[in-house]
């Protein structure tokens, strides 16, 4: 049988309500927290955090924290700590 092809990920679309018009549901990136753009590499994720993943596997890289190896990864803390970025990622289940 052909493989089936799963329709690309779009935001949900609510119903409106007396109250209030329709709204989009937009889904966090599960590494930053940023607007996500879809499933990257198997994860919810933001542009962001897809390129830095995708830059990481590419070149091989090997980061290292200059603090406890637990550094808060958020929109605006992501560019902070290379290391604990991608130890998130790999955490959440993001692979090639």
């Amino acid at each position: 049988p052909p493989a089936q092809r799963l329709p690309p990920l779009t935001p949900a679309v609510f119903p409106p309500s007396p109250s209030s018009p329709a709204q989009i549901q937009v889904i966090p990136c599960k590494i930053c927290g940023d607007k996500s753009s879809g499933i990257h590499y198997g994860v919810i994720t933001c542009e962001g955090c897809k390129g830095f993943f995708r830059r990481s596997q590419q070149n091989n890289a090997s980061y290292s924290c200059s603090r406890q190896r637990n550094c808060l990864i958020d929109r605006t803390n992501r560019n902070r700590c290379q290391h604990c970025r991608l130890q998130k990622c790999l955490a959440l289940g993001m692979s090639r």
